[in-house]
Protein backbone atom coordinates (compact mmCIF):
# COMPACT_ATOMS: atom_id res chain seq x y z
CA UNK A 1 0.00 0.00 0.00
CA UNK A 2 1.28 3.49 -0.90
CA UNK A 3 1.54 5.83 2.10
CA UNK A 4 0.52 9.49 2.05
CA UNK A 5 4.16 10.63 2.17
CA UNK A 6 5.00 8.33 -0.74
CA UNK A 7 2.07 9.69 -2.74
CA UNK A 8 3.24 13.25 -2.01
CA UNK A 9 6.73 12.33 -3.20
CA UNK A 10 5.32 10.75 -6.36
CA UNK A 11 3.18 13.82 -7.01
CA UNK A 12 6.15 16.14 -6.55
CA UNK A 13 8.22 13.98 -8.91
CA UNK A 14 5.47 13.83 -11.49
CA UNK A 15 5.34 17.63 -11.74
CA UNK A 16 9.03 18.33 -11.16
CA UNK A 17 9.75 17.50 -14.80
CA UNK A 18 7.25 20.06 -16.13
CA UNK A 19 9.22 22.76 -18.02
CA UNK A 20 7.40 25.75 -16.50
CA UNK A 21 8.55 24.56 -13.06
CA UNK A 22 12.23 24.27 -13.91
CA UNK A 23 14.89 26.42 -12.22
CA UNK A 24 15.30 29.02 -14.97
CA UNK A 25 14.63 32.44 -13.44
CA UNK A 26 12.75 33.72 -16.49
CA UNK A 27 10.76 31.17 -18.47
CA UNK A 28 10.56 31.71 -22.23
CA UNK A 29 7.97 30.63 -24.73
CA UNK A 30 6.18 31.45 -27.95
CA UNK A 31 2.67 32.84 -28.20
CA UNK A 32 0.44 32.53 -31.25
CA UNK A 33 2.49 30.49 -33.78
CA UNK A 34 -0.63 28.69 -34.98
CA UNK A 35 -2.64 31.36 -36.75
CA UNK A 36 -2.31 33.98 -39.46
CA UNK A 37 -0.16 36.98 -38.54
CA UNK A 38 0.70 35.64 -35.08
CA UNK A 39 0.87 38.59 -32.67
CA UNK A 40 0.84 41.23 -35.40
CA UNK A 41 -1.83 42.85 -37.56
CA UNK A 42 0.30 43.99 -40.45
CA UNK A 43 1.20 43.38 -44.05
CA UNK A 44 4.90 43.78 -43.27
CA UNK A 45 6.88 41.09 -45.09
CA UNK A 46 7.54 37.82 -43.28
CA UNK A 47 8.18 34.17 -44.09
CA UNK A 48 5.79 33.17 -41.27
CA UNK A 49 2.73 31.21 -42.37
CA UNK A 50 0.38 29.14 -40.17
CA UNK A 51 1.01 25.96 -42.16
CA UNK A 52 1.70 22.72 -40.33
CA UNK A 53 5.12 22.30 -41.95
CA UNK A 54 6.23 25.78 -40.92
CA UNK A 55 4.77 25.52 -37.42
CA UNK A 56 6.74 22.32 -36.80
CA UNK A 57 9.96 24.08 -37.78
CA UNK A 58 9.14 26.91 -35.37
CA UNK A 59 8.36 24.54 -32.50
CA UNK A 60 11.51 22.51 -33.01
CA UNK A 61 13.67 25.65 -33.15
CA UNK A 62 12.09 26.86 -29.89
CA UNK A 63 12.94 23.51 -28.33
CA UNK A 64 16.53 23.74 -29.59
CA UNK A 65 16.78 27.09 -27.79
CA UNK A 66 15.49 25.44 -24.58
CA UNK A 67 12.31 27.51 -24.46
CA UNK A 68 9.80 26.20 -21.94
CA UNK A 69 6.46 26.56 -23.70
CA UNK A 70 4.40 26.86 -26.86
CA UNK A 71 1.09 28.65 -26.33
CA UNK A 72 -1.40 28.91 -29.21
CA UNK A 73 -4.26 31.35 -29.73
CA UNK A 74 -7.70 29.79 -30.21
CA UNK A 75 -9.68 31.50 -32.94
CA UNK A 76 -12.79 30.52 -34.87
CA UNK A 77 -13.05 33.52 -37.20
CA UNK A 78 -10.98 36.51 -38.23
CA UNK A 79 -11.29 40.16 -37.24
CA UNK A 80 -11.95 41.61 -40.68
CA UNK A 81 -9.96 44.51 -42.06
CA UNK A 82 -7.92 44.07 -45.21
CA UNK A 83 -6.02 41.10 -43.76
CA UNK A 84 -8.85 39.39 -41.85
CA UNK A 85 -6.18 38.83 -39.23
CA UNK A 86 -6.42 35.46 -37.44
CA UNK A 87 -8.82 34.21 -40.10
CA UNK A 88 -6.56 31.17 -40.58
CA UNK A 89 -6.05 29.16 -37.39
CA UNK A 90 -4.91 25.64 -36.61
CA UNK A 91 -7.23 24.16 -33.95
CA UNK A 92 -5.27 24.07 -30.73
CA UNK A 93 -5.93 20.63 -29.21
CA UNK A 94 -4.97 18.98 -32.50
CA UNK A 95 -2.02 21.36 -32.84
CA UNK A 96 -0.79 20.46 -29.35
CA UNK A 97 -1.18 16.72 -29.96
CA UNK A 98 0.81 16.90 -33.17
CA UNK A 99 3.61 18.95 -31.67
CA UNK A 100 3.69 16.76 -28.57
CA UNK A 101 4.58 13.83 -30.80
CA UNK A 102 7.28 15.80 -32.65
CA UNK A 103 9.06 17.35 -29.67
CA UNK A 104 10.80 15.94 -26.61
CA UNK A 105 11.26 18.66 -23.98
CA UNK A 106 9.18 21.76 -24.59
CA UNK A 107 5.73 22.17 -23.05
CA UNK A 108 2.76 22.28 -25.44
CA UNK A 109 -0.47 24.06 -24.53
CA UNK A 110 -3.94 24.01 -26.02
CA UNK A 111 -6.09 27.10 -25.70
CA UNK A 112 -9.72 26.29 -25.05
CA UNK A 113 -12.74 28.59 -25.20
CA UNK A 114 -14.71 26.88 -22.48
CA UNK A 115 -18.17 27.67 -23.98
CA UNK A 116 -17.22 25.83 -27.18
CA UNK A 117 -16.01 22.57 -25.62
CA UNK A 118 -17.88 20.18 -23.33
CA UNK A 119 -15.78 19.52 -20.20
CA UNK A 120 -15.92 15.73 -20.62
CA UNK A 121 -14.47 16.03 -24.14
CA UNK A 122 -11.89 18.59 -23.03
CA UNK A 123 -10.73 16.43 -20.11
CA UNK A 124 -10.32 13.38 -22.34
CA UNK A 125 -8.46 15.27 -25.07
CA UNK A 126 -6.18 16.95 -22.53
CA UNK A 127 -5.34 13.62 -20.92
CA UNK A 128 -4.57 12.08 -24.29
CA UNK A 129 -2.16 14.90 -25.19
CA UNK A 130 -0.57 14.66 -21.74
CA UNK A 131 0.16 10.99 -22.46
CA UNK A 132 1.44 11.71 -25.98
CA UNK A 133 3.82 14.33 -24.56
CA UNK A 134 4.90 12.31 -21.54
CA UNK A 135 3.47 14.89 -19.15
CA UNK A 136 4.28 18.15 -21.01
CA UNK A 137 0.75 19.35 -21.73
CA UNK A 138 -0.94 22.47 -20.41
CA UNK A 139 -4.37 24.02 -20.88
CA UNK A 140 -4.98 27.73 -21.41
CA UNK A 141 -8.57 28.51 -20.42
CA UNK A 142 -10.42 31.35 -22.17
CA UNK A 143 -13.94 32.35 -21.19
CA UNK A 144 -14.95 33.53 -24.68
CA UNK A 145 -14.79 37.31 -25.11
CA UNK A 146 -15.26 37.73 -28.91
CA UNK A 147 -19.04 37.93 -29.22
CA UNK A 148 -19.36 37.28 -33.01
CA UNK A 149 -17.21 34.19 -32.52
CA UNK A 150 -19.35 32.84 -29.69
CA UNK A 151 -22.50 33.54 -31.70
CA UNK A 152 -21.17 31.23 -34.42
CA UNK A 153 -21.93 28.41 -32.00
CA UNK A 154 -25.61 29.36 -31.81
CA UNK A 155 -25.68 30.77 -28.29
CA UNK A 156 -25.80 34.35 -27.01
CA UNK A 157 -22.73 35.80 -25.37
CA UNK A 158 -22.87 35.60 -21.58
CA UNK A 159 -22.29 38.61 -19.36
CA UNK A 160 -18.74 38.95 -18.07
CA UNK A 161 -19.35 37.70 -14.51
CA UNK A 162 -21.50 34.86 -15.78
CA UNK A 163 -18.71 33.67 -18.09
CA UNK A 164 -16.49 33.11 -15.07
CA UNK A 165 -19.24 31.32 -13.16
CA UNK A 166 -19.59 28.99 -16.13
CA UNK A 167 -15.81 28.59 -16.27
CA UNK A 168 -15.71 27.66 -12.59
CA UNK A 169 -18.23 24.84 -13.14
CA UNK A 170 -16.43 23.73 -16.29
CA UNK A 171 -13.03 23.38 -14.64
CA UNK A 172 -14.53 21.74 -11.54
CA UNK A 173 -15.93 18.99 -13.74
CA UNK A 174 -12.66 18.67 -15.67
CA UNK A 175 -10.56 18.43 -12.50
CA UNK A 176 -12.87 15.80 -11.03
CA UNK A 177 -12.62 13.75 -14.22
CA UNK A 178 -8.83 14.01 -14.01
CA UNK A 179 -8.57 13.02 -10.35
CA UNK A 180 -11.56 10.95 -9.19
CA UNK A 181 -11.79 7.22 -9.77
CA UNK A 182 -15.49 6.78 -8.97
CA UNK A 183 -18.30 8.03 -11.25
CA UNK A 184 -19.94 11.23 -10.02
CA UNK A 185 -23.02 13.34 -10.67
CA UNK A 186 -22.78 17.11 -10.98
CA UNK A 187 -25.59 19.63 -11.08
CA UNK A 188 -24.68 23.29 -11.29
CA UNK A 189 -26.11 26.53 -12.61
CA UNK A 190 -25.04 25.63 -16.16
CA UNK A 191 -23.80 22.04 -16.32
CA UNK A 192 -25.45 18.69 -15.64
CA UNK A 193 -23.27 15.61 -15.52
CA UNK A 194 -24.58 12.11 -14.87
CA UNK A 195 -22.10 9.44 -13.81
CA UNK A 196 -19.13 11.45 -14.99
CA UNK A 197 -15.98 9.36 -15.35
CA UNK A 198 -12.74 9.28 -17.33
CA UNK A 199 -9.77 6.94 -17.66
CA UNK A 200 -6.85 6.95 -17.98
CA UNK A 201 -5.80 9.82 -15.75
CA UNK A 202 -3.26 12.42 -16.87
CA UNK A 203 0.47 11.78 -16.47
CA UNK A 204 0.81 14.98 -14.42
CA UNK A 205 -0.66 14.99 -10.97
CA UNK A 206 -2.87 16.36 -9.65
CA UNK A 207 -3.58 17.56 -13.21
CA UNK A 208 -1.99 19.22 -16.27
CA UNK A 209 -0.77 22.78 -15.88
CA UNK A 210 -3.57 25.34 -16.15
CA UNK A 211 -3.21 28.98 -17.21
CA UNK A 212 -5.65 31.85 -17.66
CA UNK A 213 -5.27 35.43 -18.86
CA UNK A 214 -8.17 36.98 -16.97
CA UNK A 215 -7.05 40.39 -15.68
CA UNK A 216 -10.42 41.69 -14.43
CA UNK A 217 -11.44 41.25 -10.78
CA UNK A 218 -13.43 38.16 -11.77
CA UNK A 219 -10.48 36.89 -13.81
CA UNK A 220 -8.02 37.43 -10.96
CA UNK A 221 -10.32 35.62 -8.56
CA UNK A 222 -10.70 32.72 -10.99
CA UNK A 223 -6.95 32.45 -11.56
CA UNK A 224 -6.14 32.67 -7.85
CA UNK A 225 -8.54 29.80 -7.12
CA UNK A 226 -8.16 27.50 -10.12
CA UNK A 227 -4.99 27.79 -12.20
CA UNK A 228 -1.21 27.55 -11.92
CA UNK A 229 -0.22 30.67 -13.86
CA UNK A 230 -2.00 33.93 -14.62
CA UNK A 231 -0.97 35.72 -17.81
CA UNK A 232 -0.91 39.47 -17.32
CA UNK A 233 -1.52 42.16 -19.91
CA UNK A 234 0.89 44.97 -19.03
CA UNK A 235 -0.01 48.64 -19.38
CA UNK A 236 2.94 50.01 -17.36
CA UNK A 237 5.69 48.28 -15.40
CA UNK A 238 4.50 49.93 -12.20
CA UNK A 239 0.94 48.68 -12.66
CA UNK A 240 2.21 45.22 -13.60
CA UNK A 241 4.27 44.98 -10.42
CA UNK A 242 1.21 45.77 -8.32
CA UNK A 243 -0.88 43.36 -10.39
CA UNK A 244 1.53 40.44 -9.95
CA UNK A 245 1.62 41.03 -6.20
CA UNK A 246 -2.19 41.19 -6.07
CA UNK A 247 -2.64 37.91 -7.94
CA UNK A 248 -0.17 36.10 -5.70
CA UNK A 249 -1.61 37.63 -2.54
CA UNK A 250 -5.18 36.70 -3.51
CA UNK A 251 -4.16 33.09 -4.17
CA UNK A 252 -2.14 32.81 -0.96
CA UNK A 253 -4.43 34.60 1.48
CA UNK A 254 -7.81 33.55 0.11
CA UNK A 255 -7.12 30.05 -1.18
CA UNK A 256 -3.88 29.05 0.60
CA UNK A 257 -2.12 28.24 -2.66
CA UNK A 258 0.72 29.55 -4.79
CA UNK A 259 0.36 30.88 -8.32
CA UNK A 260 2.82 32.10 -10.93
CA UNK A 261 2.45 35.19 -13.10
CA UNK A 262 3.68 35.52 -16.68
CA UNK A 263 3.12 37.94 -19.54
CA UNK A 264 3.39 38.15 -23.30
CA UNK A 265 4.69 40.57 -25.90
CA UNK A 266 6.14 41.18 -29.34
CA UNK A 267 9.92 41.07 -29.62
CA UNK A 268 11.65 43.09 -32.34
CA UNK A 269 15.38 42.59 -31.90
CA UNK A 270 18.03 43.73 -34.36
CA UNK A 271 21.76 44.42 -34.04
CA UNK A 272 21.10 48.10 -33.30
CA UNK A 273 18.26 50.05 -31.73
CA UNK A 274 17.90 52.06 -34.95
CA UNK A 275 17.36 48.90 -37.00
CA UNK A 276 14.87 47.47 -34.50
CA UNK A 277 12.91 50.71 -34.34
CA UNK A 278 12.79 50.89 -38.13
CA UNK A 279 11.27 47.38 -38.30
CA UNK A 280 8.78 48.18 -35.53
CA UNK A 281 7.73 51.39 -37.30
CA UNK A 282 7.36 49.49 -40.55
CA UNK A 283 5.04 46.99 -38.84
CA UNK A 284 2.89 49.94 -37.82
CA UNK A 285 3.13 51.61 -41.22
CA UNK A 286 1.85 48.43 -42.89
CA UNK A 287 -0.62 47.76 -40.08
CA UNK A 288 -4.24 46.72 -40.49
CA UNK A 289 -5.73 49.48 -38.37
CA UNK A 290 -9.28 48.54 -39.34
CA UNK A 291 -8.81 45.09 -37.81
CA UNK A 292 -7.36 46.67 -34.67
CA UNK A 293 -10.38 48.97 -34.41
CA UNK A 294 -12.70 45.99 -34.84
CA UNK A 295 -11.09 44.21 -31.91
CA UNK A 296 -11.14 47.28 -29.71
CA UNK A 297 -14.78 47.85 -30.53
CA UNK A 298 -15.61 44.35 -29.30
CA UNK A 299 -13.57 45.03 -26.17
CA UNK A 300 -15.45 48.30 -25.58
CA UNK A 301 -12.29 50.37 -25.98
CA UNK A 302 -13.72 53.18 -28.10
CA UNK A 303 -14.27 56.73 -26.87
CA UNK A 304 -13.86 60.13 -28.51
CA UNK A 305 -12.74 61.47 -25.14
CA UNK A 306 -9.64 59.29 -25.09
CA UNK A 307 -8.47 59.41 -28.72
CA UNK A 308 -4.75 59.54 -27.88
CA UNK A 309 -4.99 56.57 -25.52
CA UNK A 310 -7.05 54.66 -28.07
CA UNK A 311 -4.42 55.29 -30.74
CA UNK A 312 -1.70 54.03 -28.37
CA UNK A 313 -3.67 50.86 -27.65
CA UNK A 314 -4.25 50.35 -31.37
CA UNK A 315 -0.47 50.42 -31.86
CA UNK A 316 -0.14 47.73 -29.20
CA UNK A 317 -2.63 45.52 -31.06
CA UNK A 318 -1.12 46.09 -34.50
CA UNK A 319 2.32 45.31 -33.10
CA UNK A 320 1.86 42.74 -30.36
CA UNK A 321 -1.81 41.87 -29.81
CA UNK A 322 -1.94 44.21 -26.81
CA UNK A 323 1.20 42.77 -25.25
CA UNK A 324 4.29 44.47 -23.86
CA UNK A 325 6.57 45.73 -26.69
CA UNK A 326 10.21 44.65 -26.45
CA UNK A 327 12.09 46.57 -29.14
CA UNK A 328 15.80 47.24 -29.46
CA UNK A 329 19.30 45.83 -29.67
CA UNK A 330 20.18 42.52 -27.99
CA UNK A 331 21.42 44.46 -24.97
CA UNK A 332 18.21 46.50 -24.77
CA UNK A 333 16.01 43.43 -25.20
CA UNK A 334 17.90 41.79 -22.34
CA UNK A 335 17.37 44.88 -20.17
CA UNK A 336 13.64 44.88 -20.94
CA UNK A 337 13.34 41.19 -20.07
CA UNK A 338 15.26 41.87 -16.86
CA UNK A 339 12.71 44.58 -16.01
CA UNK A 340 9.88 42.07 -16.42
CA UNK A 341 11.62 39.63 -14.09
CA UNK A 342 12.26 42.40 -11.57
CA UNK A 343 8.57 43.32 -11.33
CA UNK A 344 7.57 39.71 -10.64
CA UNK A 345 7.02 38.03 -13.99
CA UNK A 346 8.01 34.36 -13.97
CA UNK A 347 8.16 34.22 -17.74
CA UNK A 348 7.09 35.61 -21.08
CA UNK A 349 5.44 34.08 -24.14
CA UNK A 350 6.88 35.96 -27.10
CA UNK A 351 5.74 36.76 -30.58
CA UNK A 352 7.90 37.71 -33.56
CA UNK A 353 7.06 39.17 -36.94
CA UNK A 354 8.95 36.20 -38.42
CA UNK A 355 9.08 33.53 -35.70
CA UNK A 356 11.45 31.01 -37.28
CA UNK A 357 14.00 33.43 -38.69
CA UNK A 358 14.05 35.89 -35.78
CA UNK A 359 14.39 33.13 -33.19
CA UNK A 360 17.74 32.22 -34.74
CA UNK A 361 19.00 35.75 -34.09
CA UNK A 362 17.44 35.74 -30.62
CA UNK A 363 19.31 32.53 -29.82
CA UNK A 364 22.64 33.84 -31.05
CA UNK A 365 22.47 37.41 -29.77
CA UNK A 366 20.12 37.51 -26.77
CA UNK A 367 20.33 34.12 -25.04
CA UNK A 368 24.01 34.55 -24.07
CA UNK A 369 23.19 37.95 -22.57
CA UNK A 370 20.26 36.47 -20.62
CA UNK A 371 22.70 33.95 -19.16
CA UNK A 372 25.14 36.72 -18.23
CA UNK A 373 22.26 38.57 -16.54
CA UNK A 374 21.34 35.49 -14.50
CA UNK A 375 17.92 35.14 -16.12
CA UNK A 376 18.91 31.86 -17.79
CA UNK A 377 21.66 29.32 -17.31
Amino acid sequence: MTTISERDAIQEYRRAHVPVYNDQKLKLGLFGPNLSYGLTMTEAETTYRPTWEHVVKIAQRAEQLDFEMLVPVARWRGFGGKTNVHGECLETYSWAAGLAALTEKIMVFATSHVPTMHPIVAAKQATTIDHISGGRFGLNMVMGWFTPEMEMFGAPQREHEERYRYGAEWIEVVKRLWTEDEPFDFEGEFLRIKQGQAAPKPVQTPHPILINAGNSPAGIEFSAREVDFNFATISTLEDAKEYAALVRRTAHETYQRDIGVMTYGLVVCRDTEKEARRVYDYILEKGDWDAARNIMSVLGMESASFSEQIRAYQERFVAGWGGWPIVGSPEQVTEKLQELSDIGMDGIAMGFLDYHEEMAHFGEAVMPLLKQAGLRH
